[in-house]
């Protein structure tokens, strides 16, 4: 007999997973929480230190910046001495800038490098793509360089044709090497460094040695599934941003082996990590605050069940989550939010699509609060309309 799994049993296992449902001493280390997250979303690098952050009792965005700042070697350093940083922000799931745990370098790259592509949209052979990359990682070994002079020796290094401004981008053209920039960072021979002013820099992170390509598409599988299972081959391929077709038969390939198995969730066919099947008794109950393009609200699927209702008209983006920071009920997301900093102090403006309880209420203004904790800033809740539109 097939199992079924409810909605309501999926999203409690899934917050407790993510550290949401109780959020992890400070005994657990900044990469466990990314690890258990799969990644955070750090395209604006303060809403990866608040996705961490939220899911702890007592972490900063200090914390997370020691992660990943700390050990990165200056330019000239000998590679002798420091293991490096323990978190690296580079090009992980969808091409997306993430933080990842260092840790987990050789599973992240071998499964995103071995996600099949298209062609390249400036020309690039896969020949002379390789030859990007192989630059790329050349030119970081223990330096920090900031875009252009990543650029001169990528040129150096190649030929006139990698600088050649054929990539449109923000109405401008772009050198042709930088189509592959996310492609360098999937394949280990990038991540950013710190920034110098305002500009910013790449570096390489610790040379690893990677998972062989025929294993880390399904160990990344087995991991999706752990952290935001049952799941369809459908949501894992818009997770990853994969072709259908190859995630599909990746799946297949998975159940044929044994190592996943079939249940109904919620009347449709579903799939967890075979024996992985213990799921709480009780339902998700409380409330928290997930900032843009949180883990959670980006990969937990059916989208239409995490953001019911109104939500989906006010919390989405014509479909794609992640553009609004949302109000968690209960598992569901109920609102969004928008927080405004001037110095010490951040205003959080909180829209509930409902009425909140006496309860519900004492326990948001904890979560603001906690917000102005992992900011290092003093919070105020403001319960009202949020004027600012998508990813303002």
């Amino acid at each position: 007999m097939t199992l079924a799994i409810t909605w309501s049993a999926a999203s409690a296992r899934r917050l407790d997973r993510q550290f949401l449902a109780n959020p992890a001493s400070d005994t657990v280390d900044v990469p466990h929480i990314v690890s258990a997250m799969l990644g955070a979303h750090a395209q604006v690098l303060s809403a990866a230190e608040l996705s961490i952050g939220v899911r702890t009792a007592g972490r900063t965005r200090a914390d997370v910046r020691t992660a990943l700042w700390s050990a990165v070697r200056p330019e000239g350093a000998s590679p002798g001495g420091s293991p490096g940083p323990s978190l690296v922000k580079t090009h992980g799931p969808r091409g997306t800038v993430h933080l990842l745990p260092t840790a987990e370098l050789p599973l992240f790259c071998a499964a995103l490098t071995a996600v099949p592509t298209g062609p390249n949209p400036t020309g690039l052979t896969e020949e002379r793509t390789e030859q990007v990359v192989t630059a790329i990682g050349e030119a970081l070994e223990h330096r920090c360089l900031t875009i252009d002079e990543l650029g001169e020796e990528v040129v150096a290094r190649t030929g006139p044709w990698a600088g050649e401004r054929v990539m449109p981008a923000f109405q401008d053209l772009w050198p042709r090497w930088r189509s592959v920039l996310h492609r360098a960072g999937q394949s280990g021979a990038l991540c950013f460094g710190p920034n110098h002013g305002r500009k910013v820099t790449y570096t390489r992170p610790p040379h690893f040695t990677p998972l062989a390509p025929d294993i880390a598409p399904a160990a990344l599988v087995r991991r999706y599934l752990h952290a935001y299972g049952p799941a369809t081959p459908q949501h894992f391929a818009k997770w990853l941003a994969a072709p259908q077709g190859w995630a599909n038969r990746l799946f297949a390939a998975l159940a044929n082996a044994g190592e996943i198995e079939k249940v109904d969730f919620e009347g449709a066919a579903a799939w967890l990590v075979t024996g992985d099947t213990e799921f709480p008794d009780t339902p998700a109950r409380g409330v928290r605050l997930l900032p843009y393009f949180d883990a959670y609200g980006i990969a937990a699927q059916p989208r239409e069940l995490l953001f019911p209702g109104p939500a989906y008209r006010r919390a989405l983006a014509g479909g794609q989550a992640g553009n609004f920071p949302v109000l968690l009920v209960d598992g569901v997301v109920a609102g969004v939010w928008h927080q405004r900093r001037q110095g010490r102090r951040t205003t959080v403006t909180v829209e509930p699509l409902g009425r909140l309880t006496a309860r519900q209420r004492r326990e948001l203004g904890e979560r603001v609060e906690r917000v102005g904790e992992v900011l290092e800033a003093r919070a105020e809740l403001v319960v009202g309309e949020v004027g600012v539109g998508a990813h303002a």
